[in-house]
C-alpha cells in the first residue's frame, strides 16, 4: 500500500493519502497494521504528501499517539448521532469508545501546538487538527439533534470539521431504511450549510432549529429560512452595518463582508457596487439598503419575500405543504391595482 501511494504520488496522480480500515482481529491490530504503513510512507519513501488517518475506536491511546505524529489529520468517526442509535445499530461501540479518544488527540494537539510555539522544532502532532463523520438517515435522529451534537463536538474538542454522509441501503434490514429507499441527499446538503454557519458565521443550533422545528426547511436553505423568521432585524444598511449583521444577510459571504467594509471607507456603496464586490443580489436585495435606500419598485414582506426567493415548482410545493396567509401590510396614501403573482415577482426582482 505505501509503495503504491507513493508511486502515484511521485507521478502527480495523488496529492495525499486517506488511510482507513475495517477491524481486522481487533483495533489494536488494525491500528499496527495502519501505523506500519505510515512508517513506511515518511520514513522509508520520505513521503512528503498529506495523510489523513482514521483512527479505530477503542485502540490503545499508545498507537494513537505514533499515528498522529505521522498523520497530518486524524479522525475518530462517531458514525452515528445518539446513543441510542449506536445501541441500536452498533451495540459493540460505545459513546465512551468515541469520545475518549477525541479527547486525548484533542489534549495532545493543544500540547502539540504550545510546544511548537516555544521550541520551532517541537515534535508535531496531527497539525491539521482532528475531524469526525456521522451518518444521516439511517436512524430517526433529527436535524436538531444532529446540529445540537455537532455545535458540541466543535466547542469541547475544537474539531477542524464534521462530515455528514446521507445513507444509502445496500442490503435489507428490518433497523434500517428499506432497500430502494432513496439517500437523503439535501438534507445532507442543508446539514452542510448549517455547519458552514456555526463554523463562520456566528450561528448556534439553537438559532437554526429547536424543540419545535427539528428539522430543516427543505425548499430554502438555513440562512435564508432564519432571516425570513426574523423581518424585524432587516433592512440593514450595508453602508453602515456592523460586520456581525452583515454576516447574516442572504448572499453576502464572509469574503464580501470583508470587501464591504474595506470599500465603504471611501465611498457610499449602491446595488450595483455590491454586485460588483460578489454579493449575490438575487437574495441579499431584500435585506439590505443603500444609503437608506431599498432596491426599486420593491415592497418587502415575508410571504413576497419567499415567493421571489423559489422557483415556480419549489412555490407550488411549499404552498401546498404550507398554506400562506395575506400580511398585514401599511397602509398607502394611493390606491394600489390589483396585480397578478407574476407582477408581485416582476416587481419584486426590479424587472418591471
Amino acid at each position: 500500500m505505501a509503495e503504491l501511494t507513493f508511486n502515484f504520488y511521485r507521478r502527480n496522480y495523488i496529492e495525499g493519502l486517506f488511510l482507513s480500515s475495517g477491524v481486522l482481529k481487533n483495533p489494536d491490530y488494525t491500528c499496527e497494521q495502519m501505523l506500519e504503513a505510515l512508517r513506511i510512507l515518511r520514513e522509508e519513501y520520505r513521503f512528503a504528501g498529506y495523510i489523513h488517518a482514521k483512527i479505530i475506536p477503542g485502540a490503545d491511546s499508545q498507537l494513537i499517539a505514533r499515528i498522529g505524529a505521522l498523520a497530518d489529520r486524524i479522525s475518530v468517526n462517531i458514525e452515528l448521532p445518539s446513543q441510542n442509535s449506536l445501541r441500536l445499530l452498533a451495540p459493540d461501540k460505545s459513546k465512551h469508545a468515541i469520545l475518549g479518544p477525541m479527547g486525548y488527540i484533542h489534549s495532545h494537539i493543544k500540547e502539540s501546538s504550545a510546544d511548537r510555539k516555544r521550541y520551532r522544532h517541537g515534535p508535531k502532532f496531527a497539525p491539521a487538527g482532528q475531524s469526525t463523520q456521522m451518518i444521516i438517515g439511517a436512524t430517526t435522529d433529527t436535524d436538531f439533534q444532529i446540529l445540537n451534537l455537532t455545535e458540541s463536538l466543535y466547542k469541547k474538542y475544537k474539531l477542524k470539521r464534521v462530515f455528514f454522509s446521507a445513507y444509502m441501503p445496500v442490503a435489507e434490514n428490518t433497523l434500517l431504511p428499506a432497500m430502494g429507499t432513496k439517500p437523503q441527499l439535501l438534507r445532507e446538503h442543508r446539514l452542510y450549510q448549517a455547519d458552514w454557519l456555526l463554523r463562520f458565521y456566528g450561528f448556534t443550533a439553537r438559532e437554526l432549529l429547536d424543540e419545535q422545528h427539528q428539522s430543516f426547511n427543505p425548499y430554502l436553505d438555513p440562512k435564508c429560512h432564519w432571516a425570513l423568521n426574523h423581518m424585524e432585524l432587516f433592512p440593514v444598511d450595508v453602508n453602515r452595518a456592523a460586520y456581525n449583521d452583515l454576516l447574516r444577510v442572504p448572499g453576502i459571504g464572509v469574503t464580501s463582508v470583508k470587501r464591504i467594509i474595506t470599500a465603504r471607507r471611501t465611498t457610499t456603496l449602491n446595488f450595483d457596487a455590491l454586485r460588483k464586490l460578489g454579493v449575490v443580489l438575487k437574495r441579499a436585495q431584500y435585506f439590505i439598503t443603500c444609503g437608506g435606500k431599498t432596491a426599486d419598485g420593491m415592497i418587502i414582506t415575508r410571504d413576497a419575500v419567499l415567493r421571489a426567493l423559489l422557483s415556480e415548482k419549489a412555490w407550488a410545493m411549499y404552498n401546498e405543504r404550507f398554506p400562506l396567509h395575506p400580511e398585514a401590510e401599511q397602509l398607502s396614501l394611493f390606491d394600489e391595482p390589483s396585480s397578478c403573482q407574476e407582477d408581485v415577482q416582476k416587481c419584486l426582482t426590479g424587472q418591471i
